[in-house]
Parts: structure tokens; sequence; C-alpha cells
């Protein structure tokens, strides 16, 4: 138990305002307003605002909101624009090939491209009318546990230097309370890492896989492309069975293009860098010419989960429910999280009244959560694919046939390679035989900062600003095993997968390698915290309001 004097409490207790979050409150506001119930709902956001930290393709399906919102809330949806094209290319170095199908589960049919933190600005002005209380630019730093069960959590201390030692205006974090806490802090979230790992929570399950997607947001001249049209590719610049992922090209209202590229964090090559691929993907005719004559907006990265079904956690226990991608719920095969993490929110919410209105948030109550979720879609689509993601390993051929057989089995499917932490697929320098990254790609890794970006030139279009003075958010978990293992034997891994130069390899005048860390360049994509060898990076919240600052990603 964390003693601190300076203590508030609530019924319920929601840490993130992303669409998972916002849908717990929403629901749960009104199913007390249908029981008459008088009890506090409160919502705490890292970001400066709802929606700053929010990054997404983004293509909705909507149907999930008509159980969320009435007719009229749900008309006020600020989807940018209804998919109006629907097209997947495969690319290679020197041509490309449109598919004349849809691949299963990628039609788009009915579908909305639009800006996910535009959305969850709207969800968060409906909850405010709700009565949901919403506090952004409070990062919450640790949990807090009484008789070994969760009662709350704790913000962030702030007034720390460097080092960490308390200046003058140092104050420490506030301790909230509540019945129930439910996590919903996106990708890897923090907490929800802490609790797993305290309850052994994924005891007996896969491991989490990721993708980090690395997007651009652009203006270009009228006529570049059609608004609601949809591009995704595969192939170039990815390597097959080395390399799972795509690109998405998106066309928004007012001559704007959503367009990035995203890869399976399970690659070997050491040296891969998915932010110098998606540059190089962007020199490709087939995207290029959407690009033309434009310019760069915003640039922002994320991961994504893509275990799966087998990788999903347990997500409740006594007093607490974690929602959303922190759950991981999402399809790879449609490369859409959204509406299962707002299905996931409509679960928590039913979930909690009935607690509420029994006064039992014991782990038995919320139990309830679970039948809910596997009462719904979020079991009825990510069960049939549950081994999906683990046969792509295998390439586009013979993963593809396999995913074929599941489609006929509902799912099973006999030798399903096994799936590892994407921590531990990496190879070491000695022990990686393929083609180093620069080699594969000669005269293709000079960016012009024209159509490509070094990585801080993108960083500066996604607005992150940190407090340079506090201690640093990102934790080397061991300094020498680091240098001994992630420097020397790995060459610096996470200089190449971050994709905005917070990790910088640095030589000396005698050649002596070090780590040199601009924690101010952080995107809060987390990538370092899963991919980084050996464990040797632990991403932490840094003071609420720091990090990017995105408007329509």
């Amino acid at each position: 138990m964390i003693n601190n004097s300076d203590v508030i409490s609530t019924n319920v207790l929601i840490v993130g305002g992303g669409s998972a979050g916002l849908a717990t409150a929403i629901e749960l506001a009104n199913r007390l307003k249908e029981k008459g119930q008088d009890k506090k709902i409160m919502l705490i956001e890292k970001g400066s605002s709802i929606g700053s930290h929010i990054l997404s393709g983004a293509v909705i399906r909507p149907k999930v909101f008509e159980d969320l919102l009435t007719p009229e809330e749900f008309q006020e949806i600020p989807f940018d624009s209804k998919v109006s094209t629907d097209v997947t290319a495969k690319l290679s170095e020197d041509g490309e090939f449109e598919l004349p199908f849809h691949p299963p589960y990628m039609s788009n049919s009915g579908n909305f491209v639009a800006s996910l933190g535009e959305v969850c600005r709207y969800l968060a002005k409906i909850a405010t009318k709700k009565g949901v209380e919403i506090y952004t630019g409070f990062a919450v730093d640790d949990m807090v546990y009484e008789d070994g069960k969760v009662v709350g959590v704790k913000t962030k201390d702030t007034g720390l230097d460097h080092n960490g030692i308390k200046q003058k205006n140092y104050q420490e974090g506030t301790v909230v309370k509540a019945d129930i806490t439910v996590l919903a802090e996106g990708t890897r979230g923090s907490l929800a890492k802490k609790v797993i790992d305290k309850y052994n929570l994924d005891e007996g399950k896969s491991p989490q896989i990721y993708s980090l997607g690395v997007k651009e947001l652009w203006s270009v001249p009228e006529g570049n492309i059609e608004e609601g049209a949809v591009y995704h590719t595969f192939g170039y610049p990815l390597k097959d069975k080395s390399e799972f992922g795509g690109g998405f090209i998106y066309g928004l209202t007012n001559n704007r293009v959503g367009l990035g590229l995203v890869v399976g964090l399970d690659y070997p090559d050491p040296t891969f860098d998915i932010h110098a691929s998606m540059q190089i993907w962007k020199t490709h005719p087939y995207v290029s010419k959407f690009l033309e004559g434009g310019k760069i907006i915003e640039f922002g990265a994320k991961t994504l989960p893509e275990g799966g079904w087998h990788s999903i956690p347990k997500y409740y226990g006594d007093n607490f429910m974690i929602v959303g991608d922190s759950a991981g719920f999402l399809t790879t095969a449609r490369l859409k999280g959204i509406h299962l993490a707002i299905r996931s929110g409509i679960c928590a919410g039913q979930t909690a009244i009935e607690a509420l209105t029994k006064n039992d948030t014991s782990e038995a109550s919320l139990s309830q959560y679970e039948n809910l979720v596997n009462s719904s879609s979020i079991y009825k689509e990510l069960y049939p694919i549950r081994n999906m993601r683990a046969v792509m390993q295998e390439g586009m051929i013979i993963g593809g046939l396999k995913m074929g057989i599941q489609l006929v089995t509902g799912g099973a499917c006999l030798a399903v390679p096994k799936v590892e932490a994407d921590m531990d697929t990496t190879k070491k320098l000695s022990e990686y035989k393929g083609i180093k990254f620069k080699d594969r790609f000669p005269g293709k890794l000079e960016f012009d900062k024209k159509l490509t970006f070094d990585k801080v030139t993108d960083v500066y279009y996604s607005k992150a600003m940190h407090d340079e003075h506090q201690p640093p958010h990102l934790v080397v978990n061991n300094p020498q095993e680091f240098q001994k293992i992630n420097i020397e034997e790995y060459g610096l891994a996470e200089e190449a997968f971050c994709p905005a130069e917070v990790y910088e390899l640095h030589f000396d005048k005698e050649g002596n390698q070090s780590l040199r860390l601009h924690a101010e360049n952080c995107v809060h994509c987390k990538t370092c915290d899963i991919k980084s060898p050996n464990g040797g990076i632990t991403w932490r919240t840094p003071y609420g309001g720091d990090g990017p600052e995105y408007n329509y990603m």
C-alpha cells in the first residue's frame, strides 16, 4: 500500500481517454441513469487533452456505436467520409498488381474513414454531458493495493530533477481510490502490464505480439485522391517470411491523405527500421502519386496488439477490468480494433453497473465481463481466426493457404507455428545471416525532406514535447547488461526500431560504443518496451501532458 495523505475517491475510475475508456464511461453512465443510481465516474487521461495521444488509421466499422449512443448522438459522430473505393494491391520493386477481389476480412463496405482523435473528442463531450468527470494531463504512475487487491491508482510525482531528486516544486502524486478501476491505456498499457505480471493473468497464454504502425498525414492538391478512398498494400519493401505487414492509404476530406506502414515486430533482423521502410514505401510510384505536390501535416507512430485470441490475458480480477488494446482486443485480419475496443467498453460498463448494484466488485462478480465478451462480437470475430497471426510467420503463400483452411474449419489448423515474444525473435548481429537493412536498399536511405523524411524531421510534425528536467521515462533496466548485450551483441537494435530517434549509438574517439538517450523525442509508441532484446527497456509514463500533440491522427 502507498502511504499518501492526498487521497480522493470515486466509484469507478477509468485510466485512459481512448475509445475503450470513453465507451466504458458512456455505457456505465447510461446504465446508471436507467437505474436511477447516483455513482461517481472519473476518467484520467495522460495527454494534455482528449485525442492528443490518439493515433489510428483509421477505417471504422460503425455498427457498434449504435449500441452505445442514442440515434441522435450516433448521427453526429464526426466520421470523415464513407468508404468509396476499396482496393488491395501487391507491390514489387518495379510494379504493382491490384487484386480483383477482397482478401478475407478486408472488405470495407459500409465503413467510414475517420480521425480517431476527433471521434474520441466527440465521445468525451457526450460522456461529460452524462456526468462523467474527465481530467486530462494527469499521468498515472502506479497501482494501489490493499490486502493484495487493487483499490485504485497513484498519479505521478512531479518536481523531480533528471536524477530523481526532489526540487522546490516537488509534488507527490495523488492516490485515487475506486470501487472498480478500469485500465484503458491502449497498447502495452504500463499499469495493465504491472497488473498482468502481479496476478499472472497471462499464465497459459501465448505471448502477446505486436506490430508498429508509422503514419503521416498529408495535404495534397485537389484530384490526387478521392475522399473515402481506401488502398491497402502488401509486398515491397517488406521481405516475405521475415517481415509481416503492409501499407494503407486513406483519402480524407479537404484533400488530405492519411498513410502509413504497419509491420509486425517479430522480425529477426536487428538492423531493420520500420520508419525508414515507410519512407522507402512512399517512393513507390503506386504510393507517391497520391502525394505528388503535397506536404506533410502530421506524423505519429503506435503499436498494435496482434497476438489474437490465444494471447489475450485474463482481463479482470478483484476490483479491476482491462479493456481495449490493453487487453489485446484487435483483429489482425481486418487491421482493426476500434470497434472491438468500444465493444469491450460496453461489456465492462454493463459489468460495472451490476457489480455496483450488488455492492460486490470481487473477481467472481466481475467475471461477468468475460461472459459478456464471450457472447459478443469480440469472440465471434477473434476466435475463428485465433491461429491467423501464427501461421503468417510462414509467409504469404504457406500462411495464406493455412489461413484459407482456417476459414473452412472455423480456425482449426494443423502444424501451427509457435509464437514467441517479439524481443525473443531478434537475432544477434553475429547470428543474423540475412542482408542487413542498409545493404538491402542502397541509395534509398537518403531522405529529401519533401517526400521522405528522417526521424527527427518527422518527430517535429508529431509536436512531441517533454519536460527535459524530469527523470527519463525510458528506463534502462540494467545498464551494465544493456551495454554488454544490447549494444555489443545486438548493435543497439533500439536505434533501428525506434521510429523517433530516441536511441542513439554513440562512438567516442577511441571507438567505444555507448547509448545516448533522447527521451524528449518519444511519441509513446512503446516499441522499445516490446522489442528491446532481453527486455532491456521499460517504458513508463512521463509527466502528464507530455508527449505528442496529435490533432487529426
